[in-house]
């Protein structure tokens, strides 16, 4: 019984992997934030980054598109997944679009999100009416 359970829980979790590989797949990432920058690792092994990997960045969103194709089409048993596979995260709202960065080693994508400074709030003085 003691193994089963652990089994069991391999087996489900196969399933919803399986599940999300036939929707395109999903990025696994990571991301981190400081006062500075915004960090996001994303785990894209064995693709090019210069011809399989888009990175775009629009009205506040990043999104991240990668497509690893399948080199043969025999029949055989892989566990590798195939297809496209994407991944989009809200930035900050200080977020400078204009200088993100990206790059790419060892099957980690990291892209880094230079943070502007948050202004302090501006007091608005209140009129009167009569």
């Amino acid at each position: 019984m003691s193994t089963l359970v652990p089994r069991l829980w391999s087996d489900v979790a196969d399933w919803f992997d399986l599940d999300l590989a036939s929707r395109g797949g999903l990025i696994r990432m990571e991301d981190h934030v400081s006062d500075t920058e915004y960090t996001i690792r994303a785990e894209l092994p064995g693709l090019d980054s210069e011809k399989d990997v888009q990175i775009t960045v629009t009205h506040g969103m990043l999104s991240i598109h990668a497509e690893r194709k399948e080199e043969q089409q025999a029949r055989h048993r892989t566990e590798f997944r195939y297809g496209m596979m994407q991944r989009s995260v809200r930035l900050p709202a200080n977020a400078d679009e204009d200088k993100v960065t990206a790059r790419y080693g060892k099957g980690i994508l990291e892209i880094t999100v230079p943070l502007k400074a948050v202004p302090a709030p501006k007091q608005i003085e209140i009129a009167k009416t009569d």
